[in-house]
């Protein structure tokens, strides 16, 4: 038998014996999007996918294929849409794929699934995905699916956060690309991270709005480093994913009654 976490890695007997058990499904949701000059576009798929792989493994779960596009780029969220590379699904498009995959996993006897997303603009159209895809199971007499849906920077606790922004922690919205992201990807895959290509001209300086179309003065730094990245260092990933696991794994193991 493979040992493995990953849905993809395993045969199709390995898998039904897996949901037969009881195991809780991870589905990661990222993007391909600009994530400055210092990290690649696949930064959204590397982190929820690590995250869903070490919290799996504690609880005995699964992780499907992540979801490689996201929902559209915003300016005060990740940058947004003019930055080459960033390729995004219509928040529908984005909902109905969503629908599909929870559906076929409902079908095929999963009942314990865990959506962990891990780009900002996914949040709303994956409640609709997750919303449809409850409807249709239950219309075809399937209503003991039981979902967790969640954000996995949520789980960062304030003494963590103290500890890495000494001077105030700005939000998470501002946190693309900067000091969070870019540790973690030093601990996930550090041979896709130039820290010699850090910029240094964020934070950025948005109004509380938002406005269309998008103006060129809208204050997003050129980088597209929405706050500061310098100073990022895999030790302060480790920290992160630290709180990550034992909470995430904490809130599963309840909710699920693993």
């Amino acid at each position: 038998m493979v040992d493995s976490v990953r849905l993809d890695e395993l045969s199709w007997p390995e898998f039904a014996a897996k949901v037969a058990a009881g195991a809780p499904v991870f589905l990661p949701l990222g993007s391909t999007e600009q994530h400055g000059p210092h990290l690649p576009l696949g930064v959204d798929v590397v982190l929820p996918t690590g995250v869903c792989e070490r919290v799996a493994k504690a609880v005995g779960g699964l992780v499907a294929p992540t979801v490689n596009y996201g929902c559209k780029s915003m300016p005060r969220s990740g940058g947004g849409e003019q930055f080459p590379g960033t390729l995004s699904l219509d928040a529908n498009t984005f909902a109905l794929v969503l629908r599909d995959i929870i559906r076929n996993l409902g079908r095929q006897g999963v009942r314990r699934l865990v959506i962990v997303n891990g780009h900002y603009e996914n949040l709303w159209p994956s409640v609709e995905g997750l919303d449809l895809a409850l409807r249709e199971l239950r219309r075809d007499g399937i209503d003991d699916m039981q979902v967790m849906r969640l954000e996995y920077w949520d789980f960062a606790t304030r003494p963590t956060l103290d500890k890495l922004f000494p001077d105030g922690f700005p939000g998470i919205e501002l946190e693309h690309a900067s000091l969070l992201e870019t540790s973690l990807m030093l601990l996930f895959r550090p041979e896709l991270v130039e820290m010699d290509k850090v910029p240094t001209d964020g934070p950025a300086t948005f109004p509380t709005y938002d406005r269309f179309p998008i103006p060129t003065d809208f204050g997003l730094p050129p980088s597209g480093v929405l706050a500061v990245a310098v100073g990022s260092t895999p030790e302060k990933g480790e920290l992160l994913m630290a709180d990550y696991l034992t909470h995430i794994s904490a809130a599963i193991t309840r909710e699920f009654g693993l």
